[in-house]
């Protein structure tokens, strides 16, 4: 048994067994494998053996607090999914969970969108806060609670627009004309273009275009000038570094533990993970 001065020396603080670094250590490869490798790995790495059961724990039971930005100009939203553990017998579930990026920072919520609004909230924002996505309700809902309509320019991705365009099909000519014209920001155009058409794929491209048409900016314009960004691929590409950890092989969450996996992982990937606050 430690003494005092020992648990003090060792940043060892009560009622628990192993060192503050040790347990760094353990957060920081649980965040990146299952608690049963983070289990072998630590035990190689140290020559300490925590059991597996116990890295679930030290997750479970930290404060992994969202990361502080000294100015918010731009935020990228989209959403990812989890599988959550079902009864023996029963198929498994696929549920949704948002992420919000912004210059390197990550945070994501599961069911708990109002959280991610008020993170981007207490932030010192930007006038006009850019807000970048792609075309699903459930993003712009969000956005919608950003800052306030006159304080927010809200941004339609880029690339999500050409790839809905390309689903309309047809003459390439049609397509590669459309894309110019979009480039610069001339809905009216695309759709006298595409309205006459009576394939279904066109009519929804241009319902499409009607829903979304003042997120729709010149993007050659607002590109050349550096304003802004015109596509949302930091979150895409932060949603896929959530999912290597949430979606390695086999993996199925209880749901009640879904929130806390995606704060341990943000955490790690915003490197906050045994920095000192």
């Amino acid at each position: 048994m430690l003494t005092s001065a020992q648990a003090d020396r060792l940043s060892v603080r009560p009622s628990r067994q192993i060192s503050r670094h040790l347990e760094n250590c353990c957060l920081r490869i649980s965040a990146n494998v299952s608690y049963a490798q983070a289990e072998v790995d630590v035990d190689y790495l140290t020559g300490m053996r925590v059991p597996a059961k116990t890295q679930q724990r030290l997750v479970q039971s930290h404060d992994f607090a969202p990361p502080e930005l000294s100015a918010l100009e731009e935020v990228s939203v989209d959403g990812g999914k989890v599988r959550l553990r079902t009864p023996k017998g029963e198929p498994c579930q696929w549920k949704d969970y948002k992420a919000v990026v912004s210059d390197g920072a990550m945070v994501a919520c599961y069911q708990q969108n109002d959280e991610l609004a008020k993170w981007v909230n207490q932030q010192p924002l930007a006038m006009p806060l850019t807000c970048l996505g792609d075309g699903h309700d459930g993003v712009w809902n969000l956005v919608a609670q950003m800052g306030t309509g006159t304080e927010r320019r809200e941004v339609l991705d880029w690339y999500h627009l050409v790839e809905n365009l390309n689903k309309v099909g047809g003459s390439k000519q049609h397509i590669n004309q459309a894309e110019a014209l979009l480039w610069q920001g001339k809905v009216d155009a695309v759709l006298t273009l595409f309205e006459p058409f009576k394939k279904k794929a066109a009519q929804n491209f241009c319902q499409y275009l009607r829903k979304h048409r003042h997120r729709i900016l010149n993007y050659d314009y607002y590109q050349r000038e550096q304003i802004c960004s015109i596509g949302s691929g930091a979150v895409e590409s932060g949603i896929k570094q959530i999912g290597r950890r949430i979606k390695i092989s086999g993996a199925q969450w209880n749901e009640d533990n879904v929130p806390q996996i995606l704060a341990h992982r943000c955490a790690y990937l915003n490197g906050m993970i045994g920095v000192q606050r």
